[in-house]
């Protein structure tokens, strides 16, 4: 059986037109799998979070706190030092870091050690152990609006906790690449982790703030960090109201870095 010359013709052309729109569809995905890869791609944990050996960073150190059945709190300022001494394994058999830190009262004055810390990059999550507390500071994907529970490892809802203030906190990131000014220094690109802000109650009457805030600069690490748990008892039987001894705040603000 013979075809004609037209028939060929149009057989070629709507081969053409079969491959052209085979070669369009498998563009089209392409291009929808990259824009997908790309949305999803964050920054590394280890971007905001540097730990190698010998590092440091030192901050002025604002700690506040009120004394027994007073209503004036103190401030008492110090310098402190959190160097990363070694690579370590977690209780989990994970790779950690051990940090020392170091405080003195003034810069003319020598460094005492007063605390270990660790810290384990899990991949996708940052967690820091202090002073028996384990937080989930950064957690991934780092892109606007993600939130996650960072004290969800403390205990704060068992009769034997003395830190229920810290409990369902939601950590979030507010701002991501910003720049910031601390001091004389200027940090191009820093990540902004909103933990808490809440008051319950009234000023004058029961009344508890609860805040929480870091600062996180690439390259560099936490560059500030701020945090206040305050509880106000109201005046009973003629007796004044007082802030409770738990009631306490810290503000760490970086001044230098390695």
């Amino acid at each position: 059986m013979q075809h004609s010359p037209v028939s060929i013709s149009n057989y070629l052309i709507n081969m053409k037109k079969n491959i052209l729109l085979a070669v369009l569809i498998i563009s089209t995905l392409l291009v929808a799998c990259k824009k997908e890869t790309e949305e999803f791609k964050t920054p590394a944990i280890s971007d905001y979070a540097p730990y190698q050996t010998g590092k440091y960073i030192i901050y002025q150190l604002d700690s506040f706190r009120y004394p027994a059945f007073s209503t004036i709190g103190i401030t008492i300022t110090y310098q402190v030092k959190y160097q990363v001494d070694s690579l370590i394994t977690d209780n989990l058999g994970r790779p950690a870091y051990r940090i020392f830190r170091f405080i003195r009262k003034t810069a003319l004055d020598p460094w005492l050690q007063d605390n270990t810390f660790k810290a384990t990059n899990t991949g996708t999550s940052l967690e820091f152990n202090e002073n028996n507390l384990k937080f989930v500071s950064l957690k991934q994907p780092i892109s606007g609006e993600y939130s996650w529970k960072g004290n969800a490892y403390i205990n704060t809802t068992s009769a034997y906790s003395d830190m229920p203030y810290l409990n369902d906190w939601d950590y979030i990131y507010d701002s991501i690449g910003a720049p910031l000014t601390l001091g004389g220094l200027n940090l191009e690109n820093t990540i902004k982790v909103a933990q808490r802000d809440e008051e319950i109650g009234s000023p004058g009457f029961y009344n508890e703030i609860n805040f929480g805030v870091e600062y996180y600069a690439k390259g560099i690490g936490l560059v500030y960090k701020r945090f206040l748990h305050s509880e106000f008892q109201p005046p009973t039987g003629g007796s004044p109201g007082y802030y409770t001894t738990d009631s306490r705040g810290l503000t760490l603000t970086m001044i230098e870095h390695n």
